[in-house]
Formats: C-alpha cells, structure tokens, sequence
C-alpha cells in the first residue's frame, strides 16, 4: 500500500477526533502542475555540447526564482498546514500529561473537569495515539518535501526542513514528544507488575550506553527516534531537564547559565537575543518547557547521580537567591 493512501485511512480514522493532518493529496496536486511547467532536463538537452549541456542542467535543475506554484501555494500551504498539527499535538500531549503529573486536590479537579473518565488503560491509549499521530504526520512531511526536490531537480525540500526548524513546526522536535516516550516508560515501570498493563509502543526505552542516557523509541521501520539526555553545557546527564523551544535539552541550571539569568528570574526574563548553545537558534528561552515526566524517569533509573546532584544544586539554588536579594535589597536602599 502506497503511504499516500496509508496516510488518508489513518486520517479518516482519526476523523471524530477533528486532528489536523497535512493535505497530501492537495499537494501533490500542487506539484503535478509545477511539474507541467517545469519539464525534465532529458527532454531539451539531447543536442547540446558538453559546456552548454552542463550550463542548461544547472539552469532546468532548480526551482524558478519567482515560482508562483512553489512561492504563491505549495510552500504556505505545508507552513500553514505542519503549524496546524504541531499546535494540536502540543496541546492535546499537554493537556495528558497534566493529568497525570498532577496530585491531590489538583488532580480530583482536574478530572473532573475532563469529560471522559480516564484509568490506566485510556492515558496509554491516548499517549499511543499521539505518538502515532505525530510519527506519521512527520513522514507525511518528509514525503511531500521529497516529492518536491524529485519534481524540481532542486535541494529546496531539504532546506526547508532547516526553516521548519527554525520556526519550530517540525513536530519530531516537540518538546511533548520526549515527555510522551517518558510517559511511557514510567507507566510500564509503574503497572509492571499487573499482568493486564497494555504495551504503549514496545520499541520505546531508556538506553545506557557506557553511561551515557538517551531515549530511543521506534515505531516504524523508517523512523526511529534517539534522544540524547547528555547535557552539552556541563556534559552530564541532564539534571531538572528543560527543552528550549528549538528542541535541545539542558540542565535547568545550565541552560540559566547560558541565558544569563539566574534561577530566580528564570529562563522567561532571558534577552531574546541571547542564542541556543547548539544550534545558535536566537529567543529559543522564553518558551521553554520543564520535561517533569522526564525528570521523574531519571530519578528513578539513576538514584545516587539524582541525589549527589540534588544536593550540588540545592546549595548552588540557595546562593543565587541569597546573591539576588542581597542585591534587591541594596537597590531598595539606595
């Protein structure tokens, strides 16, 4: 079965939960008609001499500059369409990990307010189809941008998957992703030993390799998803994780360092000129998100590291804010 039509029966599946997905079918039909426009190089270069031949390759085999199929629709259209499902994605994971991180009066409350009376079975149902969702939306997307350098002869498909990046709307480097496979492994860790515990997606697990953690999950035999959990900054596990919202993880503390903050302002009263370690990304601080579920794996998978570290950063937590307020209190008396 050819993954177009996979994609539209998965979608059509999905339909009574009203998801978003990426209108496959509308862009190919976008690129049949730059296609028209745009013949192959093999049609007008039969009788040319070599410089020439070269010269004229380089020229067919790349998109127009003012392309109005590519410039005026294709391009929009997959933005509009890949923010769309990064949007919901986000949302919906947000909203499940609320449910299950909370405790106490706050989570009574909020499930209540929640329509479906959730149990084990249903939070791992629902993780399983998000992580579903945004796997084969995320092939969906490197498909069409596929199809899109075969039709142009180009490397314009390619490049946009930077910008996507950079726009953050590449859903592969959600921050809810890793939260949802951490999810996963703390309810398996959790419900072991009941017997009528349903497996989430068998390929996801926490993986030590000469010490070093990472996530690795794989769902499809294309894709398979490696997260690093090494912190770049301090080049330890990652300790109190955070993800900036170009998708790079740090210590909490760290990524305060490189933000230069400290941990009482927090990563929100970064300057959105400061750039990510990694990627160089520029006001990738102020929408950066807490990974609790990840923080809570870790704890459990490395508990001496998780308590020598505590310690460390509780004295280091206790002289930034006794540094802070020493200088808010001169400021008040001056």
């Amino acid at each position: 079965m050819k993954f177009c039509k996979k994609y539209e029966e998965y979608m059509q599946a999905q339909a009574q939960k009203k998801l978003p997905g990426v209108g496959f079918k509308k862009l190919k039909k976008i690129l049949k008609k730059c296609r028209r426009r745009c013949p192959p190089p093999s049609q007008n270069l039969i009788h040319q001499e070599d410089d020439q031949d070269h010269a004229l390759v380089h020229a067919i085999s790349t998109c127009p500059h003012q392309c109005p199929v590519c410039d005026g629709t294709f391009f929009p259209s997959l933005v509009k369409e890949m923010s769309a499902v990064v949007g919901c994605f986000n949302k919906r994971a947000r909203k499940l990990l609320k449910l299950h991180l909370a405790s106490g009066f706050r989570k009574y409350l909020n499930w209540c307010k929640d329509k479906l009376h959730r149990n084990h079975v249903a939070f791992i149902q629902e993780g399983k189809d998000l992580v579903r969702y945004a796997i084969i939306n995320a092939i969906a997307m490197r498909k069409i941008l596929k199809k899109y350098d075969k039709i142009h002869y180009s490397k314009q498909g390619q490049a946009f998957k930077s910008q996507a990046q950079s726009m953050h709307i590449e859903i592969l480097q959600s921050p809810w992703l890793c939260e949802l496979m951490a999810f996963h492994i703390n309810l398996r860790e959790t419900r072991a030993s009941s017997r009528k515990a349903p497996a989430f997606f068998e390929g996801c697990s926490l993986i030590f390799n000469d010490g070093t953690p990472s996530l690795s999950c794989e769902l499809f035999d294309s894709v398979k998803l490696d997260i690093s959990l090494t912190c770049s900054i301090c080049l330890d596990t990652v300790f109190d994780p955070v993800s900036l919202t170009c998708g790079h993880i740090f210590c909490y503390m760290c990524a305060c360092k490189a933000g230069s903050v400290n941990i009482v302002d927090g990563l929100k009263a970064t300057n959105p000129k400061k750039i990510c370690p990694l990627c160089r990304g520029p006001g990738v601080y102020n929408g950066a998100v807490r990974l609790e579920e990840l923080s809570l794996l870790l704890s459990r998978s490395c508990p001496e590291y998780w308590s020598e570290r505590l310690q460390i950063e509780r004295l280091e937590r206790i002289r930034q804010a006794k540094e802070h307020w020493q200088s808010q209190c001169r400021a008040f008396m001056n």
